[in-house]
């Protein structure tokens, strides 16, 4: 918000209060000295200095609301009041002028002070209202794409339910024939190659199907109580075993965090997915930083990485089933990832990072949320 005129003027808020209060003081001490040291005969200076103690009785109360501008008037016209009183046997209209003018001071201090009071009232009003309307701009925001997404979602359930138990019956005829057929022990070497690629396709089909039902109809979590800490423990020492000594480096940063209730199997399945991703997508080397921190009644998870990072144009499908920037990626790992994290009532995000690379970030309740077991 910027500053006003006399904000600058009086160097705002960051001149301490002692300090604007002897300033105020001072400006109208000097005006009284300039009275006293002015003669009596030379009126018109006399009109000018008086006018002149408007200025820091307005600064007053501008800054310290209507008591401190009713002071600052009170004060100015006591300092000018010993010059009022010597010059009355020989101006006695001008000493009454001058005398008539303390009430003003007041008056003067006492309207600045109640209409600033109201402007920052009523700015304060403003922020307050802007700030809600803000938040509740997001959260329409984030629903109205939680919902484009659930559609989507749901059709493609609706389909892929029926899809997987359809593909699976002639995938499983396929590859026992193919293990019969590979028995025989009088097959030439072509024929040989050819049931072996048969058989290794039919369970890379196994494998997505699997992976297609997971997403479609996800197991139930099992909550428990337990700790973050050797949760994230146990990801990087099963990640590990996926890592090139001196190529990629596993780091952690886990501050102290309580309890929480989850799934233990599903979150650990989720976390280890994305640092699988982050590790992955650094074909050139660098580290995986697992950080946690708590919001209020929330754990952050993050997995920031090194890697390629994605196109600002993909970043919002990456949790879309069957998206995928791998050439062998199945798309579905993220988007099971994503739809474990719901049910736990969390959200999962993914920011490019400044510099390179991903920041994958995980928020959990850390209470069992009810309203997501249906």
């Amino acid at each position: 918000m910027g500053l006003t005129s006399l904000d600058i003027w009086f160097i705002g808020n960051r001149i301490p209060v002692w300090v604007r209060i002897c300033l105020v003081a001072a400006g109208i001490l000097v005006i009284s000295v300039l009275h006293q040291l002015t003669p009596p005969s030379k009126v018109h200076w006399h009109n000018a200095f008086q006018n002149l103690d408007y200025l820091p009785i307005v600064l007053a109360g501008w800054k310290f609301g209507w008591r401190g501008g009713l002071a600052a008037g009170l004060f100015a016209g006591l300092s000018n009041l010993p010059f009022s009183i010597e010059i009355w046997s020989t101006y006695p209209n001008f000493a009454i002028d001058q005398t008539w003018d303390i009430p003003l001071f007041c008056a003067a201090g006492t309207f600045t002070g109640v209409l600033t009071g109201r402007e920052r009232r009523q700015r304060a009003e403003l922020e307050r209202t802007t700030h809600q309307l803000t938040r509740v701009y997001q959260t329409l925001h984030d629903n109205f794409e939680q919902m484009k997404r659930a559609e989507r979602l749901f059709a493609l359930g609706q389909l892929s339910a029926g899809l997987a138990h359809e593909v699976r019956n002639p995938l499983a005829s396929i590859l026992g024939a193919a293990g019969i057929l590979q028995r025989n022990v009088r097959l030439e070497k072509r024929e040989a190659e050819c049931l072996a690629i048969i058989i290794k396709e039919c369970d890379r089909l196994n494998h997505l199907v699997a992976h297609f039902l997971a997403f479609a109809r996800p197991r139930h979590p099992s909550y428990q109580t337990v700790e973050v800490g050797p949760l994230i423990d146990s990801v990087l020492s099963l990640a590990s075993h996926a890592v090139e000594k001196g190529r990629i480096v596993l780091l952690r940063d886990i501050q102290p965090l309580g309890p929480i209730e989850c799934d233990p199997e599903l979150v650990q399945q989720v976390l280890l997915n994305l640092v699988i991703n982050s590790i992955q997508s650094m074909a050139d080397g660098g580290q995986v930083l697992v950080r946690t921190r708590p919001i209020e009644n929330r754990v952050v998870i993050e997995i920031r990485d090194e890697g390629c990072g994605i196109p600002p144009g993909d970043r919002e499908k990456i949790f879309d089933p069957f998206f995928t920037t791998k050439e062998t990626g199945t798309g579905l790992g993220l988007s099971v990832a994503h739809k474990i994290v719901e049910q736990h009532g969390g959200i999962l995000s993914a920011e490019n990072n400044p510099d390179k690379g991903m920041t994958f970030t995980v928020q959990l309740p850390t209470h069992r949320a009810r309203q997501h077991e249906t």
